[in-house]
């Protein structure tokens, strides 16, 4: 599948929430930065080429739903992020927001014992 540009992902993430939803829909709920209608037509019907959404036709209307999870598409999103920026290591991830101080030492041992739980 292809990336998504931030718009689309915020699209998605709205269509996630809604589960289905006319382009009206989509566009109530965008607070900040609303495209024209016909722009975010377009780029749901984007989104829909992509592969990441379908839809159910009313006639000219059309009511579009992710054909993508939105589980499926962090699961995808992590793995790429961790291999272009941490060498598709988990130990470099969890090492760079220790340095940042992102995770506490409560959190590391909480998914430490998450991690022995699973043995």
């Amino acid at each position: 599948m292809q990336k998504l540009t931030n718009k689309e992902e915020e699209i998605m993430h709205i269509l996630w929430k809604l589960e289905k939803a006319f382009v009206k829909d989509v566009l109530a709920e965008i607070r900040e930065d609303k495209p024209h209608y016909n722009t975010l037509s377009t780029i749901i019907r984007n989104l829909e080429e992509k592969g990441y959404v379908g839809y159910h036709a009313y006639g000219k209307t059309h009511q579009y739903f992710p054909i993508i999870t939105k589980e499926a598409y962090k699961e995808r999103f992590m793995n790429r992020a961790i291999d272009n920026y941490f060498n598709s290591s988990y130990k470099n991830v969890v090492s760079f927001f220790a340095k940042e101080e992102k995770i506490s030492v409560e959190d590391l041992k909480e998914i430490i014992a998450l991690i022995e739980n699973k043995k």
